[in-house]
């Protein structure tokens, strides 16, 4: 128990340093309105599914981390900016741009040279396939499901949050009078430091923007950070438990193996690729180059492992990401919808597969 306290709390230090730091940067940026510049790359999308101007934000923010974006959206949520069915298709659509991400970091790096360039390929294709269904979900379900109405601008959205540059007019339109008040007095009076350098104050400006922008990220992300940092350890803590009492690894695949007709030797891989993929991938590369295994087989071997390691990779990695930002209800339907997405994909293909042998 003590040791499986210990990893817990690694994997819960290792993984909240890093959301603490993102949370913190994005919450920083949304407060100097930084994503309203580039969120015009995702407003198409959002357009069409009838999703508020802030979703493209997120969008944004989840091509670099999906968990920041949803800490965004759940932010959002909580102060009265998004409804849930808002959140919820805003949630499913940041974890499209991860498909393509992966597409360069794994797919091309890594599955494409070690199963061939034709399994590889088709493996690949599987993946984008998954990312491109959740978005067109997205699309659907908004058009039918949400007001077209409920399209807002980012000032709409964050309308507490000045802009560094309004900050600045306000200032200087506010210090106005004054001035013009002391030069009515005398004309002899000397000019000011800040009149006679305006780019020193206008610096100085600045800086205090970033300050208070900083202070403000800090004060707003803090709460929903604490939140994330219990639910991931409690949640990271009961799946660990369940691993290391051998519930996760108790499921045997040599019977459903035979009931697809793979070649033996494939046996061993399905069952390390349920628990690994990479692994499973690593073992599976030699038999196809080798001619041990058809092309075709090796598709299906690889769907059979996806449909069984799925589930897992649910438990173990979406579970505690979405309950620990969305709470258990919302949390448990993004990952039954995600999964579900992600195991009809496979279905399918095995379907095909099985059909053309």
């Amino acid at each position: 128990m003590i040791d499986i306290l210990l990893r817990t709390l690694d994997d819960t230090v290792s993984a909240m340093t890093t959301v603490f730091i993102m949370l913190f940067l994005t919450g920083f940026l949304v407060e100097l309105n930084s994503f309203q510049r580039i969120s015009h790359l995702a407003r198409p999308l959002v357009s069409i599914s009838h999703l508020p101007a802030v979703s493209a934000s997120t969008f944004v923010v989840s091509i670099g981390s999906a968990l920041a974006a949803n800490a965004m959206i759940a932010r959002l949520k909580e102060e009265g900016q998004l409804s849930e069915k808002q959140a919820f298709l805003s949630a499913i659509m940041n974890s499209v741009p991860v498909y393509f991400r992966e597409f360069f970091t794994y797919q091309l790096a890594f599955v494409i040279p070690v199963l061939g360039l034709f399994v590889g390929g088709v493996y690949a294709i599987i993946s984008i396939a998954t990312g491109l269904i959740k978005l067109a979900l997205v699309l659907v379900l908004g058009r039918a499901y949400l007001p077209g109405s409920s399209q807002t601008t980012m000032a709409e959205a964050v309308p507490d949050v000045p802009s560094a540059s309004s900050a600045s007019s306000s200032s200087f339109a506010s210090s106005a009078p004054s001035v013009l008040s002391v030069s009515s007095i005398s004309s002899a009076t000397p000019v000011t430091t800040a009149q006679s350098d305006p780019s020193q104050s206008s610096a100085s400006r600045s800086k205090k923007d970033y300050r208070d922008a900083a202070m403000r990220s800090l004060k707003g992300q803090t709460r929903i950070f604490l939140k994330i940092a219990g639910l991931y350890f409690i949640m990271t803590f009961l799946v660990l438990y369940m691993d290391q009492e051998g519930i996760l690894q108790s499921l045997d695949v040599t019977a459903l193996a035979n009931f697809f007709s793979v070649p033996p030797e494939t046996v061993i891989p399905l069952t390390i690729y349920v628990a690994s993929p990479k692994a499973g991938i690593t073992l599976l590369g030699p038999l196809i180059q080798n001619g041990g295994i058809s092309e075709t087989k090796a598709l299906i071997v690889l769907m059979l492992g996806s449909l069984f390691m799925l589930p897992f990779y649910s438990l173990r990695s979406l579970l505690p990401n979405y309950t620990s930002v969305f709470g258990m209800r919302v949390g448990l339907s993004l990952v039954i919808v995600s999964t579900f997405i992600s195991v009809m994909v496979r279905i399918s293909v095995l379907l095909m597969l099985l059909i053309v042998t």
